[in-house]
């Protein structure tokens, strides 16, 4: 009695905020009272104003202040010893905790579930099923506030037993009533025979987590050494670039002023003979008038002393054969910058392609080869492919490790949820996620269909949207009455080539399945 009026007293003046005795309290209008502290911090880091225990909200922030009735009255009982301390009361269930079904008011938590009361106790109300002969026999168990799930859904007796039969669990009146002649262990057998599954799963977990763990370190390494090398590799090319650029711009400049050094040559020359020109020019004109006056006189004596001495004119041959250089193109000029121009068009045109070669730790950048030309270089790229039982269509029947497949409508070999169910096709186990890969098919028969698919192309139904190449999700390449055509989202090509019983495929930067 004493303890529960001391609960309820602790009920009255402890902080439902930091479950301890009120400091510096302050009630609400609600009548809920806390301590300025706490209530201060709950409010600064809510979105609202409402009351930690009821929840009702205010729409102006209240203003606190110490109750000071409350205050002296716990000063008090503090000094009396009257109020109990709070670890007294640490048994009390709290959220999550599993309560006393027995205790009334405030509940205690539960240390112990019965599976034959079917119901949980805490330490005080348990006392009895250690004390009382008729109890002792009972099945304690952890507490569980999921007790029902332990009962038969049909006797409502405790699930006892596992049949290994049915795969389930059952109770004692299930043994005689629906399972017989059925494999049946105790649950504490089947445990242990799922604990060492168990184990051994934690194992492998354990193992794969290390294994991950180790991928992710590496990968981290991997990709430190990467951003320096893709750093370095970018100054190294900003710096090269900048050369050439200012590379670029000098020799433009000496270009220009070459140029306009033949340009003042050129001028010089042509100002010196077009002075020359001028002032033979200037004496022509004089000479012409000369004669014209000479050629006009009626004295014949003087005509005939003049005239031998303003008949004779120089030599002008060396003026003649001068020619001003009007054209300064440089058709070698032309074809070194033409040149320079593709070069530079071709290096921002090149492909740059992280791989991780096996071995290394660290991706490495390298240039993008060239297309295959020869079997030889596609062989290359060439990878093993194995073809997945799950998705060949019930008439296709696999042989040699999965390598080979033969069509037979008189069989049912297989046939899967995931199988092709009208379309007589299978794909590949292993997905084709990188850049280039080749694989060679060898066939007999009357036609054939190889090709790639997308993840997510469906395999259920009649129509072409199952079918190689007639659909957006796959690519295909058809054999059929001496002639090959290719397929995609419903768009036939045909193609003209020779027949051969082994046929290559190539594909390129893609993420599908064959």
């Amino acid at each position: 009695m004493a303890e529960a009026q001391l609960c309820e007293l602790w009920d009255e003046i402890n902080c439902s905020v930091c479950l301890d005795t009120l400091t510096d309290p302050v009630s609400l209008y609600c009548g809920h009272s806390f301590c300025l502290k706490c209530l201060t911090n709950y409010w600064d880091q809510s979105q609202e104003c409402s009351c930690p225990q009821c929840r009702e909200a205010f729409t102006t922030r209240p203003a606190l202040h110490i109750n000071t009735v409350l205050n002296e009255v716990i000063k008090k009982l503090k000094k009396t010893g009257l109020i109990p301390h709070p670890l007294s009361f640490q048994n009390y269930a709290g959220p999550g905790a599993v309560e006393c079904d027995i205790c009334t008011g405030k509940k205690f938590r539960a240390v112990k579930s019965c599976l034959t009361c079917m119901a949980s106790f805490c330490q005080t109300h348990l006392q009895p099923h250690y004390e009382v002969a008729a109890w002792k026999d009972h099945k304690l168990v952890d507490p569980d506030r999921n007790l029902k799930e332990k009962l038969c859904g049909k006797h409502h007796k405790s699930l006892e037993i596992f049949c290994k039969t049915d795969e389930t669990y059952i109770c004692m009146m299930c043994v005689v009533t629906g399972h017989k002649n059925h494999e049946m262990v105790e649950l504490e057998t089947e445990r242990e025979e799922k604990q060492k599954q168990l184990g051994a799963t934690l194992s492998d977990i354990k193992r794969r987590l290390h294994e991950r763990e180790k991928t992710l370190k590496e990968t981290r390494r991997a990709m430190d050494k990467m951003k320096l090398s893709v750093e370095k590799e970018v100054q190294e090319h900003e710096k090269s670039f900048t050369d050439l650029i200012h590379c670029i711009k000098q020799a433009c400049s000496k270009v220009t002023e070459r140029i306009r050094e033949q340009e003042k040559s050129e001028t010089e020359k042509a100002e010196g003979v077009m002075e020359r020109l001028e002032k033979e020019i200037e004496e022509l004109k004089r000479r012409e008038a000369e004669l014209k006056e000479l050629s006009e006189t009626k004295d014949h004596l003087h005509f005939l002393q003049t005239f031998s001495s303003h008949s004779l004119l120089s030599d002008d041959g060396d003026l003649l054969s001068f020619t001003v250089a009007a054209d300064f193109s440089s058709e070698g000029l032309r074809n070194e910058l033409s040149s320079l121009k593709k070069s530079l068009e071709k290096i921002s045109q090149w492909d740059f392609m992280t791989r991780t070669p096996s071995g290394h730790e660290a991706a490495i950048f390298t240039l993008q080869p060239p297309e295959p030309q020869s079997r030889e270089e596609f062989l290359q790229y060439s990878c093993p492919l194995t073809l997945d039982i799950n998705t060949a269509h019930r008439w296709l029947c696999l042989s040699e490790g999965n390598k080979k497949v033969t069509c037979d409508d008189t069989k049912h070999c297989y046939g899967t949820y995931k199988s092709f169910d009208c379309w007589e096709q299978v794909l590949c186990r292993e997905a084709l996620n990188g850049n280039r890969f080749y694989w060679e098919v060898e066939w007999t028969g009357k036609s054939i269909a190889i090709g790639v698919a997308y993840e997510g192309m469906s395999r259920e139904g009649l129509g072409r949207e199952c079918g190689l190449g007639y659909n957006d999700k796959s690519w295909s390449l058809y054999r059929s009455d001496s002639q090959y055509f290719v397929c995609h989202n419903n768009k036939e090509t045909l193609i003209s080539a020779p027949y051969s019983p082994r046929i290559g495929s190539w594909s390129l930067k893609t993420d599908c399945y064959c």
